[in-house]
Formats: structure tokens, sequence, C-alpha cells
């Protein structure tokens, strides 16, 4: 099936998204949340719908969802701002009101034969192509925009796992209070524990701009705490931090280590933003703050 709006096709068989002849890169989660909005589109989607429509029921922060939602708004040219094709109802839902004639087929049925001259891919653009002085995506992460990643526990003890997992969510909770931040919700970090995708895709998926992950490892009377903070869109290191401690109160060592952790990331975020905005060759009113 091929659902036509405006100047874009969504063909399902083929589970693309197409822009007059260009195919749009989008994710596949991103596709499944268009394809379900566009097919009910007669009625309010709750999120609960969407949840366990796209998510399978899992439990989902209200930020990965919002994120999802601007993720296909961008990739169809809308925003939620405008919000032309995708519009929000506030403690209601959300519903695609763009006009949907439905057609049979491939969504570029003259090039079906000739596989040569289909079209390349495509990345959805934003709508100030000059931005930054590049071509960027739409969607571009926001700046401090970061997700917190379950951290390793590398000896395997129960008690040590707990340790982990409580770094990691008094991390998304601490950093989420740096001004202008915006840090993906823990239960959202948390479905990507013990999966091998690499930081760059996660960043694409979350539309983040960077990742702090870790690692902690109990040997003796000692806990070592690794923590590295990662360019999502690059996969270069920023910063990584080493805290070695003698093994006495696992809380209040984790109150020491979530702190220190915190106050340094507060400013390498920052000065990570400075030094993208010094790059620009068009800044606008953020990159002259930072």
């Amino acid at each position: 099936m091929r659902y036509l709006f405006e100047n874009y096709a969504l063909d399902t068989d083929r589970r693309e998204l197409h822009r007059e002849a260009d195919v749009v890169t989008i994710a596949p989660q991103v596709f499944d949340l268009l394809e379900y909005l566009i097919r009910n589109r007669e009625r309010v989607v709750t999120k609960d719908d969407l949840i366990n429509a796209i998510w399978n029921g899992r439990i989902v922060s209200d930020a990965a969802l919002t994120t999802r939602l601007n993720v296909a708004r961008s990739a169809i040219g809308d925003s939620g701002k405008e919000q032309r094709l995708i519009k929000t109802l506030p403690r209601k839902g959300f519903r695609f009101v763009g006009q949907v004639p439905e057609a049979p087929g491939p969504a570029v049925a003259a090039l079906a034969d000739k596989p040569e001259e289909r079209p390349k891919p495509a990345v959805a653009l934003s709508d100030d192509l000059t931005a930054r002085g590049t071509v960027i995506g739409r969607n571009s992460a926001p700046p401090l925009s970061i997700v917190v990643l379950p951290f390793a526990s590398l000896g395997g003890s129960a008690e040590q796992d707990y340790f982990a997992d409580g770094i990691t969510e008094s991390l998304t909770t601490d950093l989420s209070r740096i001004r202008s931040s915006f840090v993906i919700g823990r239960h959202t970090a948390f479905s990507y524990k013990g999966n091998r995708i690499g930081l760059k895709q996660i960043g694409r998926e979350l539309n983040v701009r960077y990742a702090l992950e870790g690692s902690v490892q109990h040997s003796g009377s000692r806990l070592r705490v690794n923590a590295q903070l990662i360019d999502a869109e690059t996969g270069n290191h920023l910063w990584a931090e080493r805290f070695d401690k003698p093994v006495a109160d696992l809380f209040d060592m984790q109150d020491e280590i979530v702190s220190r952790l915190a106050n340094a990331l507060d400013a390498q975020l920052i000065e990570a933003e400075a030094l993208r905005a010094q790059r620009s060759l068009h800044p606008d009113s953020m990159d002259l703050y930072f």
C-alpha cells in the first residue's frame, strides 16, 4: 500500500518513505510510528496506543516518545511548532491531519524494472539548509542532548549490578538538572542494556549528540568506576574519568561518584558545545550563548 500526502509517498510493502523521486532515510521505529499515525488518521491516537503498537507495551519515557514524534515530523517536512501534518492534542493524543489518498503498487512504479535508475537514498534536510554552514539532517540532535547508557557490571555479582544501575539512574537524574539539557529517560536508556549496538546508531535512534557509558568493577576491597563521554555523531571520545575507591558504604560511595561525575560532565558538555559553536560558519543565538 502507498499512502500519498503532499510530495511524499509512504510505501508499506518496501518500508520506504519517498519525497518525490528520493528515498528519505528514517529509522525503522520512526517508520512504524509514521505508518501507524497515517493508518489511524481518522481518530486521535493516544500515547498508550503508540506505546503498545510501536514499543510492544514496554515502558517508554515521554522524552523518548516526543523525540520519535519530532523525528517523524522532520522526515516529512513538519515540525512541533507548525504541526501541519502531525498534530498534538494536549492530554488527548496525536493525529495525522494531512490529506492521504491511498494507492496500490510501488512508490516509484516507473523505476520498478530499472534498478540501476532507482533513486539514491537522501537524508531528510532541515528547513534552513545553510544552518551552521553545512547541510544538516532535519533530525539534527539538539544541543546538550545526552543519553546515560546502563553502566556495565564487570564482576557479575547482584550487589555490583545494583550499584551499576544505581549510578546510571542517579546520573540521569542529576544531568537533567543542567540548564538547557535534554536527557533521555532512564526507561528508554535501559532498553539498550546488553544490546551490542554502535553508539552512532544509538545517537541516531534517540536523536542525541552525546552518550555517556561506563563500567563498574569490584576487586578485593576496592571498587573501580570508569566513565566515558562520547560524541554520538562521530563516535569520538571527548572525556574519560576513573574512580578508584575502597569498598565501604556503597550508597555513600555512589553519591560521591555521581556528584563528581555530574559536575565534571556539566563542564565537559558546555565545553563540547562551545567547541562546536566555534566551528560554526553562521552562528545562531545558541552558538553565541555557548
